[in-house]
């Protein structure tokens, strides 16, 4: 059984930069991938980035690719989401998820999630 929970969220200008943390618990949160998801008012969540534990290769959302770094840090239980040049259109509440299979980017291939953090960039 994994815990995970989401901090760092804030408001922040456009082009600002934001890092979001996700502690987690559970000793075997090493081996399992993490992933981050974000849903904006009324839209549907959608994939951000998600690492893979065994490999620690990293994938991302076409719209963060190049502004966004998922990273981890087994020792500490925590995974971190480092949001750079942030756009209002990044505003959304962000989730953190630990999955056990196949570092899916489908939101419900996810065991374990967070209650989410609120980030919101204005203009």
């Amino acid at each position: 059984q994994v815990q995970v929970v989401e901090s760092g969220g804030g408001l922040v200008q456009a082009g600002g930069s934001l890092r979001l943390s996700c502690a987690a618990s559970g000793r075997t949160f090493r081996l399992y991938n993490v992933g981050w998801f974000r849903q904006a008012p009324g839209k549907e969540r959608e994939f951000v980035a998600v690492k893979k534990w065994s490999d620690g290769s990293t994938n991302y959302a076409d719209s963060v690719k190049g502004r966004f770094t998922i990273s981890r840090d087994n020792a500490k239980n925590t995974a971190y989401l480092q949001m750079n040049s942030l756009k209002p259109e990044d505003t959304a509440v962000y989730y953190c998820a630990a999955d056990s299979r196949g570092a899916s980017k489908r939101g419900e291939d996810y065991d374990y999630w967070g209650q989410g953090t609120q980030v919101t960039v204005s203009s």
